[in-house]
């Protein structure tokens, strides 16, 4: 259960447009016709076999429990709006995990305790004594969080009508340690010491603490397991179980999932997994971490008394490489050698930039350290950045720009900050006297904002002498900003959304002599992302042709772990290494060590983890006890802590993924948890389904069938023969203003994707929009997919289940084409067969 990211204040509506209405003539208040709300299940981007609650906000499934021929999914659910708040515990059954029943509250918030996440077990031999051994009791344990002090302990609730009423215990909590950080309680029964255990989160010490207990109320202490693998963000929702290997049932091994938020493997939230043992007592699993980085040359392992050919700009990266920790920083751990790059210099207030010279790239990967602050590089198309020495294209009159971009402060100027990289234009050449122009050359807005920063004088546009940054279109001034009489170059946006297709120009006026009679610029970007005002990227970036075109951060640690960047597209270019500090608040410090040029990338901690799910909305997963075949269903939220309150459905929030049925298999020589969805939603399909024919597709994207494979709500099965493709699979969701949710395979990293970036409304949060990977090798030179599109998400399970993807998606309803399409060169699509899926809402 994730506390405390969203806001729970609700949004109040005013009151004006009431009073507005109560002025207007009796003649207007005749009775006009109303847009009556769409019928429940039927609104824009609502799941059509997915379970979402009717209204309201959702996150976490819980209680995951199988009795008397129910499935029984509990879930966080805020029963007084569309936002995180008031958790209490939903309640829906099902007899086959995918028709949901939608049945009253079960858990309710009050006034002293919100109800967190847990799960719920059928009591079969009354050890809590709450029912009778004719009529076992369901017993759900979950996380009360103490609304005064933020204390989290572990309580008991019980129901005898097959958990339709609920009882809180009069013995809560059954486990209270004092810590604000101990949840998600996943109970299971024993059988080898006829006991209960209880697999519970220590969510900020990246540790999953064992309990054992006899009548679920009196808990003993038996191990902990963690920090490993993945840590860069909370741990909750453990979830502990056996499965047979390779369907052998004399070789069992046992999961342990921990989600984490955020420092997923796409970003934010995300199921993790490890493999091993338990004992009964304790969990060991197999991989202990060990990683030996591919060999190469190393470029710059920051071990000299200074930077070398590299440059610095501002004061964060000191004059020289750092020998370790710097004052008043945490440890630094995880550098080679005795130095690297330390932004901290004067703590987190400090700016600037370090950067290499430039270089020909020759070689496949740049592998590097990396920690540091999280503030990711916002991409976009850079119409210009002021590097590189020369205003390039863009032209001047006047005498206040110069023949150059400045490098800083000029003379007589106080200190100027906030610009990225070595150059700006700053106009403050002869002082405030000079006054001129600075004008881009023509380009094409295809992209909703563009960003930049901008100081200097307050004097708008249109006003008689005026300092000022313009966008021209046909020639006449439709955006303009100015300075705020301060040399600090502060982040601005236009919405310039209804100009799409238009040319345009960036004009820079200096038209004033007096005070503060200059303005100072950079950094102007198109971008489908607003720029976020205040905090500014710490990051590690590979430029070529004056374009970001790689970039990584660091993850909230002063610990270097390893990154890497895949530089064979752009062998044979000029480049060079750019590590940025433009970041003054909290963990506004970049680390960086031991750059080294390779011929295979590597990996991080968290691309050495194993992920149940590699998409960015799949969090909080657990399984179902007592299934009634011995299988193991599993089911996660989708959705994604960094835009989960954002998403633009209403009435209600959230959605949980499909249930996967889950395995151990052996792929590749190691043991992978796998999935697929439950059997049950084929009975889904329609019958007479749209079958593709078979053939060779070359350098194209077209109809996969026609308009019979297309749709909102489709269960899809395509296999490809891999020929000299780089890549190639299918698109879904095609259609209105160029929407696509993009589903290939990439042979040249051997890596399955979602590519989401242009699949409908994208805009309502930074990181939504981009290409989810997940590694995925060919079988016998084939690739097998299945894929679930409903209303508003895709689902991906690449190979034997060992790639999975899941997404979110907001297209425009009539967005509903499938096309297949091969790039840079040819595939075989051997078939592809697509199913229209009934809705499960009758």
């Amino acid at each position: 259960m994730s506390s405390g990211r969203v806001s729970r204040h609700a949004r109040v509506r005013t009151t004006a447009a009431a009073a507005a209405v109560c002025a207007l003539t009796a003649a207007l208040l005749a009775p006009q016709a109303v847009a009556a709300d769409p019928p429940p299940y039927s609104e824009t981007y609502r799941p059509q076999f997915h379970f979402t609650p009717e209204k309201n906000w959702m996150n976490d499934p819980n209680g995951l429990v199988y009795y008397q021929g129910e499935y029984h999914l509990f879930y966080q659910y805020n029963p007084n709006g569309n936002s995180w708040g008031d958790m209490s515990w939903g309640h829906a059954v099902s007899t086959d995990l995918v028709h949901w029943q939608q049945l009253p509250l079960a858990l309710s918030h009050d006034d002293k305790e919100m109800v967190f996440s847990g799960s719920a077990v059928v009591d079969e031999n009354n050890t809590t004594g709450f029912g009778t051994t004719e009529n076992p009791p369901m017993v759900a344990i979950y996380t009360s969080h103490n609304i005064s002090t933020g204390i989290q302990s572990q309580s008991l609730a019980y129901s005898s009508d097959r958990g339709r009423t609920w009882t809180k215990y009069q013995g809560n909590p059954v486990i209270d340690i004092g810590s604000k950080d101990f949840r998600d309680p996943k109970v299971q029964w024993y059988a080898p010491t006829k006991s209960w255990l209880m697999t519970v989160s220590m969510s900020a010490e990246h540790k999953v603490r064992f309990y054992s207990s006899k009548n679920l109320k009196d808990w003993t202490q038996l191990s902990e397991f963690g920090p490993a693998g993945a840590t860069g963000g909370v741990w909750e929702c453990p979830d502990l179980f056996p499965l047979a290997v390779d369907g052998n049932a004399n070789n069992i091994k046992w999961v342990l999932v921990v989600n984490i938020n955020p420092g997923g493997i796409a970003g934010g939230s995300a199921a993790q997994y490890f493999v091993g043992d338990f004992d009964g007592t304790k969990f060991t699993a197999e991989d202990n971490g060990a990683y030996t980085p591919p060999a190469g040359t190393v470029v710059q392992d920051f071990e000299g008394t200074d930077f070398g050919s590299w440059t610095a700009t501002g004061t964060a990266f000191g004059a020289a490489p750092a020998a370790g920790t710097l004052d008043g920083q945490q440890t630094v751990a995880g550098f080679d050698g005795k130095g690297l790059a330390n932004s901290f210099h004067s703590g987190d207030a400090t700016t600037g930039t370090l950067s290499s010279p430039s270089f020909t790239v020759d070689s496949p990967y740049l592998n590097f350290k990396i920690g540091g602050g999280r503030h990711p590089h916002q991409p976009g198309k850079v119409l210009a950045d002021f590097e590189g020495g020369t205003y390039g294209g863009w032209t001047t009159t006047g005498d206040a720009f110069g023949p150059a971009p400045a490098t800083g402060a000029l003379p007589g100027q106080q200190q100027v900050s906030g610009f990225q990289g070595g150059g700006l234009v700053n106009t403050f050449l002869n002082g405030d006297a000079g006054t001129g122009t600075l004008t881009s050359p023509e380009f094409t807005i295809d992209k909703r904002y563009v960003n930049f920063l901008i100081g200097g004088g307050n004097h708008p546009a249109g006003s008689a002498n005026p300092t000022a940054l313009e966008l021209l279109v046909d020639g006449q001034v439709v955006r303009s900003a100015t300075g705020k009489d301060a040399e600090a170059l502060e982040t601005a946006s236009w919405d310039v959304s209804d100009l799409a297709g238009k040319k345009a120009q960036i004009r820079v006026v200096d038209g004033n002599t007096g005070g503060w009679g200059h303005i100072n610029a950079d950094q102007i970007v198109l971008s489908d992302t607003r720029a976020q005002p205040g905090a500014q990227e710490t990051s590690v970036n590979l430029v070529v042709d004056g374009q970001v075109v790689r970039s990584a951060t660091g993850s909230d640690s002063e610990m270097l772990d390893w990154a890497s960047f895949d530089m064979r597209p752009y062998a044979g270019k000029r480049a060079r290494i750019q590590l940025v500090d433009m970041n003054t608040g909290g963990w506004g410090h970049i680390l960086a060590d031991r750059f080294t040029t390779a011929d295979a990338p590597a990996k991080s901690v968290v691309q050495r983890a194993d992920w149940a799910d590699y998409g960015k909305d799949y969090y909080a997963a657990v399984s179902w006890e007592n299934a009634p075949d011995g299988g193991r269903y599993m089911i996660g939220w989708m959705s994604n802590w960094d835009y989960a309150g954002a998403i633009p459905t209403s009435p209600w929030r959230g959605a949980q993924s499909i249930p996967r049925r889950m395995a151990l298999r052996t792929i590749d020589g190691r043991v992978r948890l796998t999935s697929e969805p439950v059997d049950s939603v084929k009975s889904l399909r329609q019958p007479s389904p749209a079958t593709a024919t078979a053939g060779i597709v070359t350098n194209t994207s077209k109809a996969l069938i026609g308009p019979a494979a297309d749709g909102k709500a489709l269960d899809i099965e395509a296999t490809f023969s891999l020929k000299d493709a780089e890549r190639f699979g299918l698109k879904v969701r095609t259609g209105t203003a160029g929407e696509e949710t993009v589903i290939g395979y990439d042979t040249t990293t051997q890596e399955l994707y979602v590519d989401r970036t242009h699949s409908g409304a994208v805009d309502f949060n930074s990181t939504f929009p981009g290409i989810q990977t997940a590694p995925l090798k060919a079988a016998n030179g084939k690739i097998t997919l299945r894929i679930l599109v409903d209303w508003s998400s895709v689902e991906v399970f690449g190979g034997s289940g060992e790639a999975v993807i899941t997404d979110q998606i907001f297209p425009d309803p009539a967005s509903q084409g499938v096309q297949v399409f091969a790039e840079n060169g040819s595939v075989t699509l051997d078939k592809a067969t697509v199913w229209h899926l009934d809705s499960t809402h009758g």
